[in-house]
């Protein structure tokens, strides 16, 4: 989760600073506008991330489900007691 967090950041402060830059701002407010761009950026990347990490769980347990409702009761793996 920190990596992405970090990767949304530069990503935010790269777009932010360059377009900045591109329109002639001054340092300063170059600068800033990319600070609130980095935290954008992680924020954002941050939350599209989960959203993408719920989405491949619930295709994950659907499939299973799926797949033990189709499979026949009499081959159903049977775990060895102890």
């Amino acid at each position: 989760m920190r990596f992405v967090f970090l990767a949304g950041g530069l990503a935010g402060f790269l777009a932010a600073g360059v377009t900045g830059w591109a329109s002639d701002h001054a340092a300063d407010r170059m600068l800033f506008d990319a600070a609130v761009g980095a935290l954008a950026g992680g924020l954002l990347l941050r939350w599209f991330w989960t959203v993408v990490l719920a989405g491949i769980r619930d295709a994950f347990l659907s499939r299973r489900r799926a797949a033990l409702a189709a499979a026949p009761a009499s081959a159903t793996p049977k775990t060895p007691h102890r």
